[in-house]
């Protein structure tokens, strides 16, 4: 695969901080003490995946202003600061959780993140841009496969069976068709193409189960309809009510299939957090979570700062770039930023059932299995 031009920096204590599964004598300590945290998805968790595949700006963040709140330089994350699953980590007294295809990585004994920027469960959601979801289940095979090599069966199973999986997927397979005149799922009816992404989605969480993964966490599809990206692209400036409908309709049947592999998958556990309605709050009341604009993007050009030309290298060279990042729900016109991923996550960590269920991650983190 071809590099990106990009130098990435990562803060020194990621570097040492991660074990070198041979040789190393802490490592049956760690394996008592910690659990590791496995990320699948699309952009809200990619550390960087992207800068290591051949693909285009439009799928890459990193270049100047994206990490300008805490990365220097920028690492590839779709954000002026850290992620979701950044912040989990944190909470799981974890290092960052390092991008799977970054070179200067060989060892995840505290996990990988394998999650691409623009990734859908569909194969065909920006098909040769992105490293979809099925090929992130293969390279977590190949992780799997390490472990069993360098720790033994016994370690390898009692590490993958106590990890846990995160995911965030879905959102590209609804934005990635529109502009079809007819419908963006043409010539499926809404409820036969989601069910064609849920069913993906499911295969994919099969695969981990099977591998020894039991403890999964997904996130609902994001209100998609009324993104700064779709806003900006509609002569009305709406929000697009097919695709409002479609995420709604995603999220219900996700809940739904969730509920059903915990009775049919042998220690089947989850966290749902429910992204779409945080999300969304934050958007009517920005100022009830401390931001002062909730519906346009502190990054970007055009209307709500919807057109994607943040950092200049998707095809428009001028952009806007508010004062203060922290002010904005939205970075860039797809992205929430790094304060609302930190609250994002906390409320995951430790939310009761009206906004993770059934358990929370803290939960998760703390259960091991037999």
């Amino acid at each position: 695969m071809a590099v990106a031009n990009a130098q990435l920096g990562l803060p020194l204590v990621l570097v040492s901080c991660l074990l070198i599964v041979t040789g190393c004598l802490t490592c049956q300590e760690h394996l008592n003490k910690h659990v590791a945290l496995f990320i699948f998805g699309d952009s809200l968790f990619d550390p960087g995946n992207n800068n290591y595949i051949n693909t285009s700006a439009e799928f890459q963040a990193n270049f100047w202003p994206y990490g300008e709140s805490y990365f220097d330089p920028p690492t590839g994350r779709f954000s002026d600061g850290r992620l979701i699953p950044d912040f989990i980590a944190e909470y799981a007294g974890l290092p960052l959780i390092p991008a799977y295809l970054d070179p200067r990585h060989h060892e995840f004994v505290y996990g990988a993140n394998f999650a691409s920027g623009g990734a859908g469960a569909l194969v065909e959601s920006h098909a040769g841009f992105v490293v979809d979801l099925k090929t992130q289940l293969e390279y977590f095979g190949d992780v799997e496969e390490d472990f069993r090599q360098n720790l033994g069966d016994a370690k390898a199973e009692q590490l993958l069976s106590d990890a846990v999986y995160l995911f965030s997927c879905g959102g590209n397979d609804y934005l990635s068709p529109v502009g079809n005149n007819e419908s963006i799922v043409y010539p499926y009816t809404h409820e036969e193409y989601v069910k064609m992404v849920i069913g993906n989605l499911t295969d994919v969480i099969k695969g981990i189960h099977g591998k020894g993964g039991r403890k999964f966490g997904i996130v609902t599809v994001p209100p998609l309809g009324c993104w700064p990206s779709i806003r900006a692209g509609r002569a009305d400036n709406s929000c697009s009510e097919e695709i409002e409908m479609i995420a709604s309709l995603h999220n219900e049947l996700v809940w739904k299939k969730f509920q059903e592999l915990e009775k049919q998958l042998e220690g089947f556990m989850y966290s749902k957090y429910d992204l779409s309605t945080a999300i969304s709050k934050r958007m009517k009341e920005p100022s009830r979570y401390g931001f002062k604009v909730g519906e346009s993007a502190c990054c970007g050009s055009g209307p709500f700062g919807g057109i994607y030309s943040c950092g200049g290298k998707r095809g428009a060279a001028e952009f806007d770039l508010c004062e203060n990042a922290s002010d904005y729900l939205f970075f860039d016109s797809n992205h929430p930023n790094e304060v609302a991923s930190r609250q994002f996550a906390e409320r995951w960590w430790k939310g009761d059932l009206k906004e993770a269920s059934p358990y929370n991650l803290k939960h998760l983190f703390e259960t091991r299995m037999a």
